[in-house]
């Protein structure tokens, strides 16, 4: 009995790994606009060139600014090479892709933001936020697929009341996933929603309660003011909820997003970063931007439209997929 048990264990990890290098491979062709962008134009840089020089650089870092990392981003790389270059410390032009790939890494590389954790038996509250178009409730559904699948008892509470259509996309992620969908109709104060929702969930026992929003732009001082009111009337009615706040940015934005961040994190405070539609896109180096200019993790990236396409985010194997 023994064996066979050790059997199906390892057969379960040889799926796992085999799941795990079908992932890397759709995260590299994910970002094969990406990496033609920066590596396949730094190939191209380096191409002939046997030494590393003034001018390589000054090229150098109009690559990588052209590739959305971010103007001070860019800037702390270029720095940190022509610091070692000076120092003698890199001397080899082939070396010098892998010294940026590391630098990248360490950016990635992000402390966790500090937020309150929900005390025994009460539910975990996550606050979803972030801009029309971005698919915020697309990546809920998805969310809720991955507590699911951890075993955990997940609601959404439907708190866009300003858009009939989000409410009906909820509800049919919640059927898809098997998640309970709080909701209102149109119209009705969100923060009435959320703390309705969280309210059935203590009463119910629920693990995992992840809050759709509204994120219509025109009336930006007002989503604000709406968002803060969300985030009063939940740590009123749980202390320290909502424990976590992800924004959701769509990695075609390119620098835009930056923005965003800037934006939602001085209003509400942002606890992590989900970025989505980074397959097919050209701008997939605003990860790296946003992790070193805000120090706030990526939790997530989407890299497609199954339900399963949303994954927790590696540093380690997202520059694989872009440098190797």
């Amino acid at each position: 009995m023994a064996r066979f048990f050790g059997k199906r264990n390892k057969e379960e990890k040889d799926r796992d790994t085999l799941k795990e290098q079908g992932f890397l491979k759709r995260l590299r062709k994910g970002l094969s606009k990406t990496r033609s962008t920066l590596t396949g134009r730094l190939d191209r840089l380096f191409l002939g060139k046997k030494e590393i020089t003034d001018d390589l650089l000054d090229e150098l870092e109009e690559i990588l600014f052209t590739s959305d990392i971010g103007v001070t981003t860019t800037q702390r790389l270029i720095d940190s090479v022509r610091e070692k270059v000076a120092r003698k410390e890199l001397k080899d032009l082939n070396r010098l892709k892998t010294v940026l790939g590391d630098h990248i890494h360490s950016f990635l590389e992000v402390t966790p933001v500090e937020h309150a954790l929900p005390a025994p038996g009460e539910p975990l509250v996550i606050l979803v936020i972030g801009v029309n178009g971005v698919g915020k409730t697309t990546t809920i559904g998805k969310a809720a697929h991955i507590f699911k699948s951890e075993g955990k008892k997940v609601m959404l509470v439907a708190a866009d009341t300003f858009r009939a259509a989000a409410n009906e996309q909820l509800l049919i992620w919640g059927d898809r996933v098997g998640a309970e969908v709080i909701r209102q109709d149109t119209g009705a104060d969100p923060s009435a929603v959320v703390f309705d929702g969280i309210t059935a969930a203590i009463s119910r026992r629920f693990d995992v309660v992840l809050v759709d929003t509204a994120g219509r732009l025109h009336t930006k001082t007002n989503l604000m003011d709406e968002l803060q009111k969300i985030h009063r009337v939940s740590g009123k009615k749980l202390p320290g909820a909502p424990h976590e706040v992800w924004l959701v940015l769509d990695a075609t934005t390119g620098q835009n997003a930056i923005s965003q961040v800037d934006i939602f994190n001085k209003a509400i405070g942002v606890t992590g970063i989900i970025l989505t539609k980074l397959d097919g896109s050209a701008k997939g180096g605003i990860v790296v931007g946003i992790s070193q200019q805000f120090g706030i993790p990526i939790k997530y990236i989407g890299i497609g439209e199954k339900v399963d396409d949303l994954r927790p985010f590696d540093a380690q194997d997202f520059v694989k997929a872009l440098f190797d």
